[in-house]
């Protein structure tokens, strides 16, 4: 009885040949419809060669199913082809071609020459000069790699190549990826407007900073303060980019760039008058009920943000220690805006009389509070309704200011 192994099959010529179908939506990534490899002349080297050749065949599959599900859902940069064609070329160098009777490793010069030309010639072609037409794509950019003998220049990194590098490795993950990515996603947006986004950090001047930096104030007409905070992330992520892509010769146009900031004072949050916090208090004791009050107290009491102490947890509440506190950290239904803002706030006062009694209310569930959203939009018209607008006063600049005066005449 003869050899029987899946895939194995004796040719013409008397020899064993392991011969397997590329699945089809991988023959892309891989450069063929079919994998085939010399298994020996013998049933005897065929059955010993079986399993390392099948085991090749694994790998390849493997490897193209985790490049295509990279690739299935972001559009790629001319770096990141380049960077995907530098990987396909390293796996087509362990591979081998037949060329006139001789099997040739597929990083043998004349070995490469026939799978360039061979990728080439079923691209479109021009009808006068006989040449390619079109963007070689990433097969075709790997196999220009092998045969330059992996000397194929890398393409300059640029705006968005360093916007998405940054995104994968500081954004991505993070507690507050969201609000993150949507802010770099913004920063990009006006960036763009005045530089594109395809243009490479090694090229970015002092005059491509400047007019970054009046298209927000001019064209967008947004205040010097906000400005600055949007020309800080944009400085991290250029200055990220040159380090990360090793662009040494490269410098950051947006480093030290002034930003005339003089009447950003004049629009500093101020705090609520006096007259005003006693107005909200009256409102909400009157009309609103006691959850609502309950918070407002603890807000005056701490200078929390409102989502803080509308999401706490009865455990965030610590009343049995030498000094009464809210614990705020992160969690699943409310997140905190920065990792600074994880934090442990003293309770004195009307604040933690109200904290007692959210935790008495709470009735042995586990939110002190209604939901956060429910609070903020019930809480709006109590303000509103006492003369607060755009750019509103803050509470916690009322109470920021209440702790310094405090301070300096105790």
């Amino acid at each position: 009885m003869g050899l029987v192994l899946k895939y194995a099959r004796l040719t013409k010529a008397g020899t064993w040949q392991y011969r397997r179908r590329i699945p089809t939506k991988l023959r892309d990534f891989l450069t063929q419809g079919e994998f085939k490899r010399y298994l020996g002349s013998t049933e005897r080297e065929a059955l010993k060669n079986f399993p390392k050749v099948d085991a090749e065949f694994e790998r390849l599959v493997a490897a193209a199913h985790r490049r295509a599900s990279r690739l299935s859902d972001t559009s790629l940069s001319p770096l990141d082809v380049h960077r995907e064609a530098e990987r396909l070329a390293r796996e087509l160098a362990q591979g081998t071609v037949t060329i006139g009777g001789r099997t040739l490793p597929a990083s043998d010069p004349d070995a490469a020459d026939i799978l360039r030309d061979s990728y080439f010639s079923q691209l479109p072609q021009d009808n006068e000069t006989g040449e390619p037409v079109g963007e070689p794509d990433i097969n075709g950019r790997a196999v220009s790699i092998l045969a330059n003998g992996g000397r194929l220049a890398r393409p300059e990194p640029t705006l968005a190549d360093a916007k998405r590098l940054y995104v994968r490795e500081r954004i991505t993950g993070d507690i507050n990826e969201t609000a993150k990515l949507n802010r770099i996603e913004r920063v990009m947006d006006y960036l763009s407007h005045a530089i594109d986004a395809t243009r490479p950090l090694s090229s970015l001047t002092r005059e491509d900073a400047r007019d970054v930096r009046d298209h927000m104030l001019r064209d967008l007409d947004m205040r010097p303060a906000t400005v600055k905070r949007y020309m800080n992330d944009i400085r991290a992520l250029v200055s990220f980019g040159i380090t990360e892509y090793g662009l040494r010769d490269a410098s950051n146009p947006f480093i030290r760039l002034p930003v005339k900031t003089e009447i950003s004072v004049q629009e500093e949050r101020s705090p609520i008058p006096e007259a005003t916090l006693r107005a909200i208090r009256s409102q909400l004791a009157n009309h609103a009920g006691p959850t609502l009050l309950r918070i407002w107290r603890m807000l005056e009491g701490t200078g929390c943000r409102l989502g803080e102490v509308s999401g706490l947890l009865v455990a965030d509440v610590v009343l049995d220690g030498a000094i009464p506190y809210l614990n705020l950290v992160h969690h699943p239904h409310r997140r905190l805006k920065t990792a600074g803002s994880v934090r442990r706030v003293p309770l004195i006062g009307e604040a933690l009389e109200a904290a007692q009694e959210a935790v008495d209310a709470a009735e042995g569930g586990t939110p002190c509070s209604p939901d956060m959203a429910v609070c903020a939009v019930r809480m709006e018209p109590r303000q509103r309704s006492c003369g607060m607008c755009a750019p509103s006063p803050t509470i916690r600049r009322s109470w920021s200011i209440r702790c310094a005066t405090t301070w300096k005449t105790g």
